[in-house]
């Protein structure tokens, strides 16, 4: 079984070709892709050729954690049926080619995908392109904790991990959060709080500041705007280390968390919250290509500051 799907060779040396899959067994679906997004976080890192070692990283590789399509095929023991709508976070599915090992890191931008039932979580087929959401959703979700730690009072940066953390804080019925961007392009959009530039907010006693900016040069700054016993989570991926003046934090007695990649209990609990209408998904996706035009689309999702989130459409590609 043959698909189409990106393979990023090297540093800004990306392509679409054509890999083998495969074969799946009496546990995986054999899923078609109908859209993949485009990460500006981890996926950036690697296109640009600034990511950190990493376990398993490496090049070639077909990149993206973020699909949604219908299950083609089904194994006996995968509990899905042929006809389900479902987000896929990735697989490693690829044969090696002739250059060697094809990584599937995370090998979710592909036309087709085999992967076990059980990595796989059903969606509403009526979501359509929102579908390959749901992993940046439940990330949010995972960073405020299952929210049994304290809600983010400050949040930082109006990107889509932003405005998820704060339409999941508005959804848990806690005050509206005060979002800092310096982008006044990227202050539209807010449902029930409000957007500001961080030299206008003369606020300093904040609870929780989670920071979804991956600007590792913001903490000492965030220190400062917490109250005694605040806590800054650090939402972000961060490429360079990440250091911060003691006596403030010390004065401030201030605590750090920092929030990874959402496990299950998070994608179901999104799910239910997205299915409910508490969460909505509507107006994160600025730009979709056809999967045809990737090389493009992979140029604007990194550095056209107006796309929020690319979306990679899958179908009718021969």
């Amino acid at each position: 079984m043959k698909t189409n799907a990106i393979i990023l060779s090297g540093p800004k040396n990306l392509s679409l070709g054509q890999l083998s899959l495969t074969p799946p067994g009496l546990a995986d679906v054999v899923v078609q892709i109908a859209y993949s997004g485009i990460s500006t976080g981890t996926e950036k890192l690697f296109w640009s050729g600034t990511m950190p070692p990493f376990p398993g990283m490496g090049y070639p590789l077909v990149p993206g954690y973020e699909a949604a399509g219908e299950v083609v095929e089904a194994g006996p023991e995968s509990g899905f049926r042929v006809g389900e709508h479902v987000f896929v976070p990735g697989a490693n599915c690829f044969e090696a080619t002739e250059a060697g090992p094809m990584r599937g890191l995370f090998g979710a931008a592909s036309q087709m995908l085999v992967t076990p039932g059980a990595r796989v979580t059903r969606i509403d087929r009526a979501l359509g392109a929102e579908g390959a959401l749901l992993a940046l959703a439940a990330t949010a979700r995972h960073a405020l904790a299952g929210f049994d730690r304290a809600l983010p009072d400050l949040i930082v940066g109006h990107g889509v991990l932003g405005r998820l953390l704060a339409r999941l804080t508005v959804a848990a019925g806690a005050l509206p959060p005060t979002v800092w961007e310096t982008d006044l392009a990227r202050h539209a959009g807010a449902e029930g709080y409000q957007v500001v530039l961080p030299e206008t907010d003369p606020r300093r006693d904040y609870a929780a500041i989670y920071d979804a900016s991956g600007a590792a040069d913001l903490l000492n700054s965030l220190i400062g705007r917490i109250k005694k016993g605040g806590e800054v989570v650090l939402a972000g991926f961060y490429t360079a280390p990440i250091s911060f003046a003691f006596p403030p934090a010390f004065m401030k007695e201030a605590r750090f968390r920092i929030a990874a990649e959402w496990a299950a209990d998070d994608m179901v609990a999104t799910r239910q919250l997205v299915e409910s209408g508490a969460l909505s998904l509507a107006g994160l996706v600025t730009h979709t290509r056809a999967a045809a035009g990737a090389a493009e689309a992979y140029e604007t999702a990194f550095t056209d500051p107006n796309c929020l989130k690319m979306i990679l459409d899958w179908k009718g590609h021969a």
